[in-house]
């Protein structure tokens, strides 16, 4: 879908057109899912917070400028309620008083190197800081420019390239064991 035709949903959406807002939802649902999972790191949290940034951007749709792209607008929506979310779950498990002896030590068998190793890249991923996650995820998991990262987290791409260097040291550092394994 090219720039004009997702201008051209965004006014029809703007006039009425729940026909218009649902391609708008198709076209950024799966990067809207992808960009909030990096967040919460759960599917549940996730799907949560995609379903409540799309009726957010729908109901706030008139006040949309198109300053930037809609996209971007919506990722930021979406960057917000994650944000929101991980504070949430942050404070509530603090509150949870969860006694990690009792839970159980034997965890099944993964078949297969592929979801282990996709198991071992996915908790480094989510042991970084937030906004060195978001990056990471965004920029190489997501594939979005520098430019639309900025836009997104309302930073300087400078401080995206910042993020997004300290990220990866830190992903390298915390996965280095697997090359120990494969030499």
């Amino acid at each position: 879908m090219t720039a004009a035709t997702e201008q051209h949903l965004v006014q029809q959406a703007k006039e009425g057109s729940d026909e218009a807002f649902r391609c708008l939802v198709e076209r950024h649902m799966k990067q809207a899912y992808n960009v909030a999972f990096g967040f919460v790191n759960d599917h549940y949290h996730a799907e949560e917070v995609t379903q409540e940034a799309f009726v957010k951007a729908y109901r706030s749709l008139r006040t949309f400028r198109g300053d930037a792209g809609f996209g971007t607008w919506l990722y930021r929506i979406i960057v917000n309620l994650s944000l929101n979310r991980v504070r949430q779950n942050r404070r509530q498990l603090e509150r949870e008083t969860t006694d990690i002896d009792e839970l159980p030590s034997t965890m099944p068998a993964i078949p297969g190197e592929q979801v282990v190793l996709a198991g071992h890249i996915e908790r480094a991923l989510h042991e970084l800081p937030t906004l060195q996650r978001a990056v990471v995820i965004m920029r190489h998991i997501d594939g979005l420019s520098t430019k639309q990262v900025s836009g997104i987290l309302q930073c300087s791409e400078g401080t995206v390239k910042t993020h997004l260097f300290r990220g990866l040291k830190k992903l390298r550092a915390k996965l280095s064991f697997l090359e120990d394994e494969v030499r």
